[in-house]
Formats: structure tokens, sequence, C-alpha cells
């Protein structure tokens, strides 16, 4: 601690004489960056007076990736506040999360409008994006983990290039195919479809990754005992990765979310409410962000950063949420599931002996023939 303490000082230091004296250099960009490059050397020297070479590399390394999670943090939390500071004028009105845009026109103060029909609509598109890319994606995942082969790698190999595709071009492909040739409207129903294209690699990835993970002695004993592969994967596979699975749906929902450009492409843009997900313009809160902040007006862009802040709340609740449910690993369960368990062994327990009570006054009546039958015999007793 005393290392890191003196570095930072006499990295500081260095730095303040280095920009007012020896150097012309001016910026807070460059002074921190300077300071941090001298920091590190600093600190190596002050620790191979002590140590050695291996001992040196290890502290500085262990010095700079903990330097790059600070910087992370840091950019997290510069995006937070500065989000929640430009659309605090916005967040105070209840009309913003209880109206529509319908009646709101560029010069409307913040205390008309809302963007209740946004997160109405980002809450449809996602529904509908969740029941199709759910099964498709587990179900491919479990073909992954439990049909392996050339196919199998082929199959993982496009999902994983699909992890990195642009979002425009799932857009683009859902109105050059949904739109432009089956005439489909632009409407939540085609945004959702390009939402479900976006989600599908995160899911059918993540399940991947947590199905590899159950312990393969589990499904060998399962299939041991005399059951089918599809009997294995239902009872046995699924039961023990739920909780990875679940995290795996969730991390798919919260990218959905967030996508704007496929929202963009096909959904169409609309200041009311729209209830129908197969006919007429949708929108969802990141193109409403997007919208918003474009007007050069200030009541409109801290509506737009009001919206930023509502969407930011979904997203951060729902990575929180996959946080505490992916929390427990496979095979642990939870008070709620420990208490079923306990019941469940007490009602067992009461069932074995009712059924030995049974046992034992119907062998008492054949005169304790039956009952030494059904009973193992005792060491050094002969029946």
């Amino acid at each position: 601690m005393f290392r890191v303490v003196g570095a930072i000082a006499a990295s500081l230091s260095l730095t303040w004489w280095i920009f007012a004296q020896l150097l012309p250099l001016q910026g807070p960009l460059g002074f921190v960056v300077v300071s941090f490059v001298l920091f590190v050397a600093l600190y190596a020297v002050l620790v191979s007076i002590d140590d050695s070479g291996p001992a040196v590399r290890d502290r500085v390394m262990s010095v700079l990736v903990h330097s790059v999670a600070v910087l992370m943090v840091l950019a997290l939390v510069v995006v937070i506040v500065f989000t929640a500071m430009r659309g605090s004028e916005a967040l105070p009105y209840v009309n913003f999360f209880t109206q529509d845009m319908a009646a709101a026109g560029p010069l409307e103060p913040l205390s008309v409008g809302g963007v209740l029909h946004a997160v109405i609509g980002t809450m449809i598109m996602i529904t509908i994006a969740l029941v199709l890319s759910v099964p498709l994606g587990l179900l491919c995942a479990l073909f992954l983990t439990e049909v392996p082969g050339k196919y199998a790698r082929f199959v993982r190999t496009i999902v994983e290039a699909m992890t990195a595709l642009p979002s425009i071009v799932a857009g683009l492909f859902i109105y050059a195919t949904a739109v432009m040739v089956l005439g489909l409207d632009r409407s939540g129903f085609a945004a959702a479809l390009a939402i479900t294209i976006m989600m599908l690699p995160i899911i059918i990835r993540s399940a991947d990754v947590v199905l590899r993970l159950v312990p393969g002695n589990l499904k060998e004993a399962s299939l041991a005992l005399g059951s089918s592969q599809w009997r294995t994967v239902w009872n046995v596979t699924l039961p023990t990765a739920r909780s990875g699975l679940t995290t795996a749906v969730i991390l798919g929902t919260a990218r959905g979310i967030g996508e704007t450009s496929p929202v963009l492409l096909t959904a169409g843009f609309t200041t009311y409410f729209n209830f129908n997900p197969f006919s007429g313009a949708m929108i969802s809160l990141p193109l409403a962000t997007f919208n918003l902040v474009k007007s050069p007006e200030p009541t409109m862009i801290a509506r737009g950063f009001g919206t930023a802040v509502v969407l930011m709340v979904l997203v951060l609740g729902l990575f929180a949420l996959a946080r505490v449910i992916g929390g427990r690993g496979p095979g642990q369960l939870s008070p709620r599931q420990q208490r079923r368990r306990r019941l469940e062994s007490a009602r067992d327990a009461a069932r074995f002996e009712a059924v030995a009570r049974i046992d034992v006054v119907e062998t008492a009546g054949y005169g304790g023939v039956g009952f030494q039958r059904a009973s193992a015999p005792k060491e050094g007793h002969t029946s």
C-alpha cells in the first residue's frame, strides 16, 4: 500500500513539473496519461528494490489489470451520471411515464407528453422476440451439445460469427425479406423479427457454454438406468443447467432491448399508442431516444435523455437479475426449493413407515413366516 501511495504521489508531482516547467504541455487527458505511465514505472522501481524479477512483473500486471477494471467502472459511472443529469429535467413529471407524445410538439413544455408508448412498444417487441428466440436458441444449444459432429461444428461456427453481426445488417435483412418481398408492414412484428436475429446468437452461445458445464457422470448415470437421450436431457440436463439457461435468456433479452438500427428500419416511427404489433408503426425506447435527442429544442433533448434513463434502468435491472439468478451453480437449490425437498422427504418417510407397518400386520397373520422371508436374516441367526 505504501508503495502504491508513494508511486501515485511521485507520479503526480513529476507530471506537474513536466507540464508546468519542463515542456509546453497542457490538457487534462495528457496529464492523466503521463501520470499513469509514470506511476507504473515508479511502482515497478519501488517493487524491484525488495522483490525479484518475477515478483515485479506480477505486481505490475496486477496494477494494470486493476487499472483497467477501475477505468471500466469509471466509464460506466460517467455514462450513468451524465445521462441521469441531462434527463433529470423530465423525470420528475408524472406525465412522462403515463402519456405518449401525440399531443406534445417541439415547443410544448415538459408537463405535456411522455414515453409510455415507447415502453409499451419495447415490451411488445421483446415479448414476441422472446417467444421466437428462446425455443430456437435452447434447441440449437441442445443440438450443439448433445449431437456432436461435423454439422454441429459448422453450426457453432456460424453462431459465433453471428455474435459479431452488425445490427444494421439484421434490420436490412428483415426489411428486404419481410417488408419488401413478403409485403409485411413496417410494424412491431417486423422489428421483433430483426431483434430475434440479434438475440439468437447470444442465447445459443451462452446456453451452449452452460450445457457443456453439466457433469457428464450425471448424464451417464441416467443413461445407465435405462433412460433415453431425450429423457436424460429433459430430466437431468435441463434442470441442472436451469439457472445458467435463465441467465442466457436474460442476457439475450438485454441485448435485444437496446437495439436501435433494426427497429429504425422495420418498425417505423410513431408518437401515439399502438397495441397491434402486426399493423401500423411502433416505436421502442432506443428509437425514441434517438429521435428525441436529434431535436434542437431543449425540452425534446431532455425528454430524450429521460427516455435513455428509463431504458438504462431496464437494461441494468435485467443484468442485475441475471447476476442474481446465475449466482447459484448447477445443482444448488434455493431456500424455497430446499424447503420443498424437505417436505417431500418427510412425506416419503411417512409413506415408507406406513407401508412397513402394513407389511408387519400382514406377515403376522401368517404366523411370522412371511415376515421371516421378507426380512434379511441377522448374523448368527438361522431361520
